[in-house]
């Protein structure tokens, strides 16, 4: 069972947008850092549980002089073996800033290319694995970042062309050794999934069918694909061979996040229907198969939920925020 701890107050209320929340644990105590998009801002806030504490800040957007700040489409942490970006995605470009959104290291704009007119043209969906972070586009290609130690010398080393759809979100695993089998899923608005295997190369591993509706959000744990869509629907696929292992009526409207929380196989869901589900996931010894069970449900009333992340690698707290909503929600197990 979880109980309700005291909200976090934001300067602005949350967007409307899938995956709207990035929660970042710092190694100082129990200092957790949260961001959330705005319409051309993003507030970035740290939160110290114990004295009750709050520092905000706003980051935008950085364009050029004379030029209109963009809509921002995602912030969120990469947490690198060597250093953590902290990664902003708008209408036109990629832009990588140092952990507390003092610095930007690195920008790369988006190429409209032989967009036309009414198509859109953004960046969304961010991910890092080993030295690398992977971003999603418009055009259904996913960026692939190589990422120096330190510096801003970062290098566009690959672009993956597995998609024909807007890419929707990306997910990573820590590489298992020599028997990890796929570490990258990517997901765009056909429901369409990619697996791939990352490296200085990254290998296109088997394509996952959609079912005609968005996947919005994606997870990889322990070479199992978590995916929800925009029908209501959490899907649990094998990644080595995209089989559906089990189908669950998770949600009334369409989901807008999915988290995991590794050290316990637990699954966070949240959509639309103001509902948020932490469900466990574990593979039977005997045959393999993946079996869920229903933790936990919390209704957050005339909210349309639209970000839903764990503050622990244990699952033993989570944080949403809602559409409209000018706070951080947060839960926390009794």
């Amino acid at each position: 069972m979880f109980r309700r701890e005291l909200s976090i107050p934001l300067r602005d209320s949350a967007a409307a947008l899938s995956n709207n929340l990035s929660v970042l644990q710092l190694p100082a105590g129990n200092l957790k850092q949260f961001a959330v998009v705005h319409g051309t801002s993003a507030q970035l806030l740290s939160a110290a549980p114990e004295d009750g504490s709050l520092v905000q800040r706003q980051l935008h957007a950085k364009e050029g002089p004379g030029v209109s700040p963009s809509l921002i489409t995602q912030v969120h942490w990469c947490v690198l073996p060597f250093r953590v970006l902290l990664v902003l995605t708008s209408q036109r470009g990629i832009q990588m800033f140092e952990s507390d959104g003092s610095v930007m290291v690195y920008w790369h704009a988006l190429d409209s290319g032989d967009a036309p007119p009414v198509q859109a043209v953004f960046a969304r969906g961010v991910a890092a694995t080993g030295h690398f972070i992977c971003v999603g586009t418009w055009s259904g290609r996913v960026l692939v970042f190589d990422i120096p130690a330190k510096g801003p010398n970062i290098v566009l080393s690959e672009e993956l062309a597995g998609h024909q759809m807007p890419i929707t979100d990306i997910a990573t695993e820590p590489s298992q050794g020599e028997d990890c089998w796929a570490d990258v899923v990517t997901a765009d608005d056909s429901g369409l999934l990619c697996v791939w295997r990352s490296g200085p190369e990254f290998t296109l591993l088997t394509r996952i069918a959609g079912f005609g509706v968005p996947c919005s959000s994606v997870k990889l744990w322990q070479g199992i694909v978590a995916a929800g869509y925009g029908d209501g629907q959490v899907r649990l696929y094998e990644a080595s061979q995209g089989m559906l292992h089990v189908q669950i009526s998770a949600h009334a409207r369409a989901v807008s996040a999915l988290d995991l929380a590794p050290e316990e196989g637990k699954l966070l869901s949240a959509a639309e229907d103001t509902f948020v589900h932490i469900w466990k996931l574990r593979r039977s010894p005997e045959s393999g198969s993946i079996e869920v069970e229903h933790c936990h449900g919390e209704c957050v009333a005339n909210t349309q939920l639209c970000g839903a992340r764990f503050c622990d690698p244990s699952g033993s707290s989570f944080a949403v925020t809602g559409y409209d909503l000018a706070e951080i929600l947060r839960f926390s197990s009794m």
